[in-house]
Parts: structure tokens; C-alpha cells; sequence
């Protein structure tokens, strides 16, 4: 059997004091905001089925459902930068 070559590169270390510029963790905040959209979002559409449609603004009908809906997605971003 032919024989294998030998490495000639050491392997790969990375410098001691390297430390990444991005942020890794939310701000102190995220949680209770996270938390303050999902609630938002659930109260917005359980008023707006509680109420036939009628509320919380009254105007604009099923667009209610889509700023409920908008609360609860809020909520899931803050959920993804939150530690």
C-alpha cells in the first residue's frame, strides 16, 4: 500500500484573545417585553372574539385580527434573542 502524506499545516488555533464583536445575549429587557407582546397579542384577540368584532377598535374589523396576530409575532422575535 502506497504510503499517506503527512500534514505539513498544524491544525487550526484560534488567537487567545479573540473575543466576537456581536453581542451575544438580549438586553435585561427582552424577557418582560417579549412577555408584554405575547400578553398584547392574546388580549387584543380574545377581546375581539369575546366581542363579535366590535372592539378593540371598532372600525376596522378583521384587521384586528392581523395587529393580534402582529403582537404575538413581536413576541416570538424577542423570544429568539432571549437568555
Amino acid at each position: 500500500m502506497p504510503k499517506s502524506r503527512v500534514r505539513k499545516k498544524s491544525v487550526y488555533t484560534p488567537p487567545v484573545g479573540a473575543v466576537s464583536a456581536r453581542k451575544k445575549y438580549g438586553s435585561p429587557l427582552t424577557g418582560p417585553a417579549m412577555a408584554t407582546m405575547f400578553l398584547i397579542g392574546v388580549a387584543w384577540l380574545v377581546v375581539y372574539y369575546l366581542d363579535q368584532g366590535g372592539a378593540p377598535i371598532p372600525g376596522i374589523h378583521a384587521w384586528n385580527l392581523l395587529i393580534g396576530f402582529g403582537f404575538l409575532i413581536a413576541g416570538f422575535v424577542l423570544a429568539t434573542r432571549w437568555k
